[in-house]
């Protein structure tokens, strides 16, 4: 049932323009580790290892920490072994083993809050 409503909501939101688009984060310093960066609809978990080189090319791609709070969007999580294999990937191989990653990411829905 809270989820009809909710669904009734987002349209009522999406058919009058009160939804809108939240514009992209400005480019930042390197992220530090444990920090949670996102595109899109995507998101994952900055490791050690990821340098400066790696996070320019991921600001390329969209790629921005998140700094906004709370942030209620659901999100596909990038696994932290893909992650990894993106760390250790050569500068020619990112952009592949990052599609892969984003084709392996998996959904992670926003904690409810207690009512």
């Amino acid at each position: 049932m809270h989820s009809v409503v909710l669904n009734v909501r987002n349209q009522f939101r999406n058919i009058f323009g009160i939804r809108r688009e939240r514009s992209r984060p400005r480019r930042s310093q390197r992220p530090s580790l444990g920090a949670r960066i996102v595109r899109d609809d995507l998101r994952m978990v900055v490791q050690a290892g990821l340098g400066q080189e790696l996070w320019n090319w991921l600001l390329e791609q969209g790629w921005r920490e998140a700094t906004f709070r709370p942030d209620r969007r659901a999100y596909r999580d990038i696994p932290s072994s893909w992650v990894t294999l993106l760390i250790d990937a050569a500068p020619e191989q990112r952009e592949a083993v990052l599609i892969a990653a984003i084709a392996d990411a998996r959904r992670i829905t926003p904690a409810r809050r207690a009512s």
